[in-house]
């Protein structure tokens, strides 16, 4: 069986999470991926702490399509150093699983 991952990135704002959350499932990249926001963000960065308001964009793919995914993200990502994290998923119900996986299938 594949491995199945969560992969998140965080956005400044809502059109660029929807532009990059559509056209990865677009692109076969992740078999779906929801965007939610504004959430409250702090963090560090250039040597200082910042807050600020992000949207959250969740994708469920498959290992296979994770480095093309992970491409994806930071080519249409308007910050330089975007966050791309994943996560496998440890269980899921069968048939969600084999859906994920022939929905992220490349296309011949």
């Amino acid at each position: 069986m594949a491995d199945h991952l969560i992969v998140t990135t965080t956005t400044p704002d809502r059109e660029s999470a929807d532009r990059i959350a559509s056209s990865a499932v677009a692109r076969r990249l992740a078999a779906t991926s929801q965007v939610r926001g504004p959430v409250a963000s702090y963090f560090w960065h250039l040597g200082e702490a910042g807050q600020g308001e992000e949207w959250v964009v969740t994708f469920k793919t498959t290992g296979a399509r994770y480095d093309e995914l992970e491409a994806h993200i930071c080519a249409e990502h308007p910050w330089d150093k975007p966050e791309v994290t994943g996560i496998v998923l440890a269980r899921g119900s069968a048939d969600y699983l084999r859906w994920m996986e022939t929905a992220t299938a490349p296309e011949s």
